[in-house]
């Protein structure tokens, strides 16, 4: 269990001298096919030194994507969206509407050349960001991604609210974080989330948060900057 308090002691600030994080949001729904291509490239650039780092905010259409370690037995209805593989780690996911995703594009090199500490970062961000609006977010040490405990539906009950994935490629980062603000919970059952069966997935609205995807990029963008340093609109 991670508490806010601990989650600073997972800073992954850059080095000095370093220019700002880009901070981009995109309007309307991004295919996911290009948002992997968009990445593609700007990872890229970012390790020849052409472009600065980036953190791409998107919502995508219903679709489903298997990262490199999908079981096939966890697509449940193959027909129900469109599902694409994704070279990012991890297992079957689901992306659409009234879901925050964060493309998460970093120079690692300039920062710490530590993938665990580096997924320690993106998950006390995240917790950070939940206790803006009074959730307790927590991690756990055999499953990537933060949970929230739900004692309203009985003892030991908990449901994910975020999940990660991400892609290391000559130490620049990409892919990343996804959040539930608003989604519809129902289009989750496609697939069995990130290969657990034993627990649920839940968003900012099942759990009585009604707020905007303005409000969440917002607090997004302190907390974030918490953790990585500094950020800056092109």
């Amino acid at each position: 269990m991670t508490s806010l308090r601990d989650h600073l002691a997972d800073r992954f600030p850059a080095a000095a001298g370093s220019a700002p994080v880009e901070w981009i949001v995109a309007d309307g729904l991004t295919g996911y096919e290009e948002a992997v291509a968009f990445m593609e490239a700007r990872a890229e650039a970012i390790a020849q030194g052409r472009a600065p780092e980036l953190v791409w905010l998107v919502e995508h259409p219903p679709l489903y994507t298997a990262g490199t370690s999908a079981n096939d037995a966890d697509l449940v209805e193959p027909d129900r969206f469109p599902v694409f593989k994704s070279g990012r780690g991890g297992q079957y996911t689901y992306h659409g509407p009234g879901q925050r995703v964060a493309y998460v594009m970093l120079d690692l090199s300039r920062r710490q050349q530590d993938l665990r500490r580096y997924v320690a970062a993106l998950e006390s961000w995240l917790i950070g960001a939940l206790d803006a609006f009074g959730i307790s977010g927590e991690r756990r040490d055999d499953r990537v991604g933060v949970w929230v405990r739900r004692p309203d539906r009985g003892e030991g009950v908990e449901d994910k609210i975020a999940a990660l994935g991400i892609r290391v490629r000559r130490w620049v980062s990409f892919h990343g974080i996804s959040l539930n603000v608003n989604p519809d919970l129902s289009h989750f059952t496609g697939i069995v989330p990130c290969g657990v069966r034993l627990h649920g997935v839940t968003s900012l609205a099942d759990l009585g948060k009604q707020v905007t995807m303005g409000e969440v990029d917002r607090v997004l963008r302190e907390r974030f900057e918490t953790i990585f340093g500094p950020t800056l609109r092109p």
